[in-house]
């Protein structure tokens, strides 16, 4: 009876250091909602994701986020299911 007592403490105790990102478009979001729900994205970096697409339009892919500096091929995979990538508009 000792070792589920035990396993659901350990559980209740990690729980906060688990991180539960949702999914962000990132041709739309900005900078506060990329660093909150992209793991490994801080502000500095989803600033640098905002400024990249004004600069250069919107991403074709999740994979374009590399393109970024500071954004690498590692935070791309470890991102990949919570990243959205909209649509251009047509004008």
């Amino acid at each position: 009876m000792k070792t589920p007592i035990r396993t659901l403490i350990t559980l209740i105790a990690c729980a906060p250091l688990w991180a539960f990102a949702g999914p962000v478009d990132i041709n739309t979001a900005d900078a506060e909602t990329i660093s909150t729900e992209l793991n490994g994205v801080g502000k500095a970096k989803a600033e640098a994701i905002v400024e990249y697409r004004k600069k250069y339009g919107p991403f074709k892919s999740a994979d374009d986020l590399s393109l970024v500096k500071g954004i690498g091929d590692r935070t791309v995979e470890l991102n990949r299911a919570n990243i959205l990538v909209s649509p251009a508009k047509k004008k």
